[in-house]
């Protein structure tokens, strides 16, 4: 295994990575900025206001993504293990 093998695996791995979690963040980034908005246009300054909403929204996105974030995690390791089998 060479450098360019190494570098492949660390590329696919963070492709593989921003798949699983780049939804979930953008919900929770939207959900903040949803809450944060209106925290702003009424004044109410409730720290749960914040936590409670977000947690809610990325367990939800969990459980509708949890089959497509199995499957990539699956398909990634199934490659990862065909590539450690041709090596040795």
């Amino acid at each position: 295994m060479d450098m360019t093998d190494v570098i492949e695996i660390i590329r696919e791995s963070i492709i593989v990575m921003l798949k699983i979690a780049g939804p979930i963040m953008l919900v929770a980034m939207a959900v903040g900025l949803i809450i944060s908005l209106f925290q702003a246009l009424t004044q109410i300054q409730e720290v749960t206001l914040t936590f409670v909403p977000k947690i809610l929204a990325v367990f939800a996105v969990m459980l509708i993504m949890g089959p497509f974030i199995v499957t990539e995690l699956i398909d990634f390791t199934r490659v990862l293990a065909d590539r450690i089998i041709a090596i040795g």
